[in-house]
């Protein structure tokens, strides 16, 4: 398997994984979305707000890298962050249907990725204004990661209040090999 196929699987996984956690969160009793529960972010409104913040953030920056990523030509007309602690809205359908255009981009994005892409230098601005030069390949991992990472805490957020997501691990994403 090549790295753009291995971003596709990866986006796919994401944009699945964030509608069973919009889909649990739609099941959760009124009040519970907002509840300030110690999270990072406190509750889980503000988990996934950040979710929506960070992933609104990186892929303004790689739109901006490569001219090819036509797929993500949109992010800048959709409503931006001030920060990763931004709210854009404590109402759940708000948030999903921001989640559902960013799952779109995301997914019509991965296969525009090359290998050449995955192996070049990016330059970016981080929110507190230093400038990073990284590579592209590992910063892509640290983005899909970085779902990864507040998804398991918007999982737990859910369980505690009584909600399964369902499976949530990778492997059943990834593709049976036909032996040959």
């Amino acid at each position: 398997m090549n790295q753009p196929e291995y971003l596709a699987i990866l986006a796919a996984y994401n944009a699945d994984m964030n509608r069973q956690v919009y889909d649990a969160a739609a099941r959760l009793p009124p009040g519970e979305f907002t509840a300030e529960r110690g999270a990072f972010f406190g509750s889980l409104a503000g988990t996934l707000n950040h979710l929506l913040a960070g992933d609104t953030i990186w892929l303004g920056r790689f739109a901006g890298f490569r001219p090819a990523f036509t797929a993500l030509a949109g992010v800048r007309d959709l409503p931006q962050p001030g920060g990763l602690a931004h709210r854009f809205s404590n109402d759940l359908g708000v948030l999903g249907a921001q989640r559902q255009q960013l799952d779109a981009m995301i997914t019509a994005w991965a296969p525009q990725v090359s290998a050449d892409d995955l192996a070049a230098t990016f330059e970016y601005r981080s929110t507190q204004g230093g400038t990073y030069r990284k590579n592209f390949g590992l910063v892509v991992t640290h983005f899909f990661n970085h779902q990864t990472h507040h998804r398991g805490q918007a999982s737990t957020l859910l369980s505690q209040a009584g909600v399964d997501i369902g499976t949530t691990d990778l492997i059943a994403w990834v593709p049976e090999l036909v032996p040959g």
